[in-house]
């Protein structure tokens, strides 16, 4: 596992690079699934939580986001509540649930998104015509069609 400290300057540092990074890098960390830690220079604690709510602060206060204000005003009534227990594990299951089903979304959506294109839609038209035509053409008939549409043989006899 991949170690970082946390000094008191706020700044972090990777051990096994021997440099010091910043958030983005551990963000990237976060998104090429490498395990890590960061822990406080001085005491070794473990701060690997709050660095990942620092970058998630980050992420939504630079967009949209993710999370509406809605959603943060019920989490923070959850916490201290009796349910907080049972809420942390519902929204890990959640995740993992939509984490696995991902990859069928993703290809639900290009297809609606392909369907959708209108070029696309021709290019699938023009390939069935050409199918089509090819079909008709007797063997040995067959002349290439550059991609102006005209018949490249007949244009090298007529020059």
């Amino acid at each position: 596992m991949r170690v970082l400290r946390k000094y008191t300057n706020r700044r972090l540092y990777d051990t096994s690079k021997s440099c010091y990074i910043t958030l983005e890098d551990v963000k990237q960390l976060v998104l090429d699934n490498v395990q890590f830690e960061v822990q406080d220079s001085k005491t070794g604690k473990d701060l690997t939580r709050n660095i990942l709510l620092q970058i998630i602060s980050e992420q939504e206060g630079e967009s949209a986001g993710m999370l509406t204000n809605q959603v943060l005003q019920q989490l923070i009534r959850f916490y201290g509540d009796s349910m907080q227990g049972m809420m942390r594990q519902y929204l890990e299951q959640s995740i993992g649930a939509f984490l696995s089903q991902q990859d069928r979304i993703r290809e639900q959506m290009e297809s609606m998104i392909d369907a959708a294109n209108p070029l696309n839609m021709m290019n699938k038209i023009a390939g069935q015509n050409m199918a089509m035509w090819n079909m008709f053409s007797a063997p040995g008939d067959e002349q290439p069609v550059s991609d102006d549409g005209s018949n490249s043989s007949k244009d090298k006899s007529d020059s």
